[in-house]
């Protein structure tokens, strides 16, 4: 049982560099996004630079990405998204109830954070689902829009190209969600800022 004082290393370097150059990276490209899908004369950033500052962005997400997963197959930290299958569903209940009812009475988490188990079941699910699918769905498909050979000309009649931008913007709109949520639940550790904190020092505080 983790002391009400305990500091646990949790986040290394690479870790803290890569995290911070991707909410980076991921603030460019949905400003930048947002400009290129609602363009007009009075866009805060002009579509020509948007369209430009959006490709370099996102190639520099994508090596970002690649060093992540890398890192991930040679570090211990990939065994945090190992999602073990049996009697996941009734933890992520657990966890969705003290979200939503226990975290107001007051309730110890049901999953406190260990050096073993850095996520609680809703916070594995979420990432991996993030890392391992829509941000390869988000690079993949603004590869397709960024070199317009290598799309598939049609799909049952429809235009590849067409269904590879919906397709990026349908990730890019779950990935722009997501962020705005992370944020949210940042705010729910010890403090409203230790969470933030961690990312500094790399040590998380428990409750």
């Amino acid at each position: 049982m983790n002391s009400h004082n305990e500091r646990l290393y949790l986040y290394p370097v690479w870790i803290r560099v890569w995290h911070m150059t991707n909410a980076l990276l991921c603030l460019i490209l949905i400003i930048t996004g947002l400009s290129i899908q609602f363009s007009n004369p009075s866009t805060v950033v002009k579509f020509k630079v948007a369209v430009s500052v959006h490709n370099i962005a996102g190639t520099i997400l994508a090596i970002s990405y690649a060093l992540f997963f890398i890192g991930n197959l040679f570090t211990r930290n990939g065994v945090f998204y190992v999602i073990e299958v049996k009697g996941f569903l009734n933890r992520m209940m657990a966890q969705f109830r003290y979200y939503t009812i226990g975290i107001f009475r007051n309730e110890s988490p049901p999953f406190p954070v260990t050096v073993n188990s850095k996520f609680n079941p809703l916070q594995q699910f979420s990432y991996v689902a993030l890392m391992y699918a829509l941000v390869p769905l988000v690079i993949l498909s603004g590869l397709g829009l960024l070199y317009p050979e290598i799309t598939v000309n049609s799909i049952m009649g429809a235009s590849g190209l067409d269904i590879t931008d919906l397709i990026h913007l349908a990730a890019g709109f779950l990935i722009t969600i997501f962020m705005c949520i992370h944020i949210y639940f940042c705010t729910i550790g010890k403090t409203p800022t230790s969470n933030f904190k961690s990312m500094i020092d790399g040590y998380h505080e428990s409750h």
